[in-house]
């Protein structure tokens, strides 16, 4: 496909903070005005949505940034409706920016007569006319299997590795990394790695959903200042509660670096209250005014990342150099170098 003029982005209602600021950043890299297209993205008063695009789009290279995060159904609808209403003006290509994944979770049957129901996003999403995805740690890399279309899944990891050695300098040795189950580990080894540091697991087995029924430490944390890592924090109460495992086990401070901060019930109080000295997350989906007025929460921007992406995948150059140090540094103006 021959490289359109300049690449145009659209947002839907999901993080108009975020799709400004990814414009505003791919202004800066393009040396020229890169706004969000003139649309609107209402609803009827039987809540169903409309959307009208006021700029012509026909033969452009479109961009839809669009978080799948709570109100989960309206902004899947809206990201589909927007899909399909850019298909329709004969858009050249249209590709979906989603740096929430909602339904990742469901990414397989966990008993009898229970949906896939990440399966039957990615088809929906398909069937309205986008062509790739463009998203941030998914739940399951395996989700990337269920569309027949690219995916490029950004990770948080090189970031958060990024802000690590700059808040914790000159303390690397006493930093250890620690996944909050088993099946994270392989995310919490990634970032053990970018950062020099060992790696603790907490053992967690569930009665039932949402309840913990015990925790156990597999590893030393004793002195240790330990990070958690994880990709969704929904109600905290796991977090919470492997902090406080943390500590009673010997760890001398307990910090969280959270992908995707869902944070939804009681989350934020009980992070507030928790032992945990801080919880990193990123923007992701939009912060509510408690997140952002909480004392021990604090949150890292993606937009220069989506940004780049962004460029990378319009231009045809390569998605996975941001996964570099090198890479990385420039993007986020130096704020991590180190000296």
């Amino acid at each position: 496909m021959p490289v359109m003029n300049e690449p145009k982005l659209i947002s839907g209602n999901a993080n108009r903070p975020l799709a400004t600021a990814v414009a505003r950043r791919m202004s800066m890299h393009r040396g020229m005005n890169v706004g969000l297209v003139d649309a609107r993205v209402e609803r009827f008063n039987d809540q169903e949505i409309f959307v009208e695009v006021y700029e012509n789009v026909r033969g452009e290279d479109m961009f839809i940034i669009q978080p799948t995060s709570n109100p989960a159904n309206d902004n899947l609808m809206e990201l589909l409706i927007i899909a399909d209403a850019l298909r329709r003006s004969s858009a050249a290509r249209i590709t979906a920016v989603i740096p929430y994944f909602g339904y990742a979770r469901q990414d397989r049957r966990s008993k009898a007569r229970t949906p896939i129901s990440a399966k039957l996003v990615a088809n929906m999403l398909v069937e309205s006319g986008i062509e790739r995805v463009l998203t941030m740690d998914l739940h399951a890399a395996q989700i990337q299997g269920f569309f027949d279309i690219p995916v490029d899944n950004l990770y948080a990891a090189p970031v958060f590795a990024l802000d690590i050695q700059a808040m914790f300098k000159g303390q690397l040795d006493d930093v250890m990394v620690v996944s909050p189950d088993v099946g994270g580990v392989a995310r919490a080894r990634e970032l053990a790695k970018r950062i020099g540091c060992p790696l603790s697991i907490v053992d967690k087995r569930r009665e039932k959903a949402g309840e913990i029924a015990e925790m156990t430490v597999i590893g030393d944390v004793t002195g240790k200042k330990c990070i958690i890592v994880d990709d969704i924090c929904d109600t905290a109460g796991t977090l919470c509660k492997a902090a406080e495992v943390l500590m009673e086990s010997g760890a001398s401070e307990v910090h969280s670096y959270i992908t995707h901060g869902v944070l939804s019930g009681p989350a934020v109080d009980r992070i507030t209250n928790s032992v945990m000295k801080s919880l990193v997350i990123t923007d992701s989906i939009e912060p509510t005014d408690a997140v952002k007025n909480a004392h021990n929460i604090r949150i890292v921007p993606t937009a220069p990342m989506f940004a780049q992406a962004i460029l990378n995948i319009w231009n045809g150059t390569s998605v996975s150099s941001l996964f570099d140090h090198e890479t990385l540094v420039p993007i986020y103006e130096g704020m991590y170098a180190r000296d």
